[in-house]
């Protein structure tokens, strides 16, 4: 089974996501799936199943419980076919990462910021004179 048809279903990416904050038994994920999809525990077996099998997934069998983790392998044969992708969003990214320190700056210095509250350079200068000559 290719990777995007394992992780095009979501109660599949789900169980991914659960298991992303470290390995859990079966029965815990059943838990938490049927509750948010409606689903039985045999269909929840099938997802596990096929994530197993198409090896996004490892088992290790711990007295009558089954631990499930994520495997990286998958994962990273798909983040390299999303890199040909990543061009497209990482120049965005990396703009608002820009503007988002502007306005850091901007909040920690409003002098630095002539826009805010209307503030411009004449604005300004005209109080720091009104100020020199009441000292």
């Amino acid at each position: 089974m290719h990777a995007f048809d394992v992780l095009g279903d979501p109660v599949r990416r789900r169980i991914l996501e659960l298991l992303a904050d470290g390995e859990q038994a079966a029965g815990a994920v059943s838990e938490v799936v049927r509750a948010e999809f409606g689903i039985s525990a045999p269909a929840v077996s099938q997802h596990l199943r096929v994530l197993r099998e198409s090896g996004f997934v490892t088992v290790r069998p711990d007295g009558t419980r089954r631990l499930y983790a994520v495997e990286a392998a998958p994962l990273q044969e798909v983040d390299i076919w999303l890199g040909r992708f990543r061009q497209f969003w990482s120049q965005r990214l990396d703009a608002l990462a820009t503007e988002l320190a502007r306005g850091k700056r901007q909040r920690r210095d409003p002098r630095d910021n002539p826009g805010i509250a209307g503030e411009t350079p004449e604005r300004r200068q005209a109080a720091e004179s009104d100020s020199e000559e009441s000292t």
